[in-house]
């Protein structure tokens, strides 16, 4: 799947993306989330995570999801786990482009690469909050990533159905979060809708070199408040389940 913005020449028409296309792009992406989601939280093929060793202790002391340390934290300390342990590593391909200075930011690989990042850990949120349900996630990633409110949209299609399996292995991992990337890459024109980094970051990230390192901080504030936005979302009393 190949990300057209980033090969064509040529300028892109003005075309309006429709609250049923926004739904129908991420309702494919959670059908590759959640089971992404899923290997990232079972892999265990040699029984590392509760071995007495010193692999066991340092996944232990990393907090891991299937290691007694992760059977012990509540749920807020769940979800900062995937914030700020899987978020810092997810932030690092977000933030490269600020190396660059302004014209890294006029390439449209950060937006891409930090909806990718935020779609996934906001998912991730709500399964710690027992939301599994993939139409309410669908719901959520379009009203704190895109501002859209699509509770108005009529579906009819089976969400829960993964749109294909992941290997469990480095490779598998790879190959989702590449059909991610081009999955968003169909709805480009929401992606600069994200939480974005704010203040002086947001300018410090248009300088050459230090870029990087300004991008990086503001990006992973920008999860944060991504993260933050979901929870209060899906916690919001009247929120509607239909």
């Amino acid at each position: 799947m190949t990300v057209n913005l980033l090969l064509s020449p040529l300028p892109a028409p003005a075309v309006h993306i429709t609250d049923a296309g926004v739904e129908a792009t991420l309702s494919a992406a959670v059908r590759i989330i959640n089971p992404l989601l899923d290997v990232l939280w079972d892999t265990d093929p040699f029984d590392l995570k509760r071995r007495d060793d010193a692999v066991g202790w340092l996944l232990n002391a990393a907090d891991v999801p299937g290691t007694p340390s992760w059977d012990g934290m509540d749920t807020d300390a769940r979800i900062h786990w995937w914030v700020r342990r899987v978020g810092a590593l997810n932030t690092i391909p977000v933030a490269l482009p600020g190396m660059f200075g302004v014209i890294g930011r006029q390439l449209p690989i950060q937006d891409l690469l930090g909806f990718v990042s935020q779609a996934t850990v906001l998912c991730a949120v709500a399964r710690e909050l027992g939301v599994t349900d993939q139409r309410t996630q669908v719901r959520m990633l379009a009203a704190v990533l895109c501002d859209r409110d699509l509770s108005v949209v009529v579906y009819d299609g089976d969400s829960r159905r993964p749109l294909a399996a992941i290997p469990r292995s480095p490779v598998g991992v790879v190959k989702a979060v590449w059909n991610l990337i081009g999955l968003f890459d169909a709805i480009a024109d929401e992606l600069a809708k994200r939480p974005h980094p704010r203040g002086p970051l947001k300018y410090l990230g248009l300088l050459p070199g230090v870029g990087a390192v300004a991008s990086y901080i503001g990006e992973c504030g920008a999860l944060a408040r991504a993260a933050g936005q979901g929870r209060r979302w899906l916690e919001k009393p009247a929120r509607s389940e239909a």
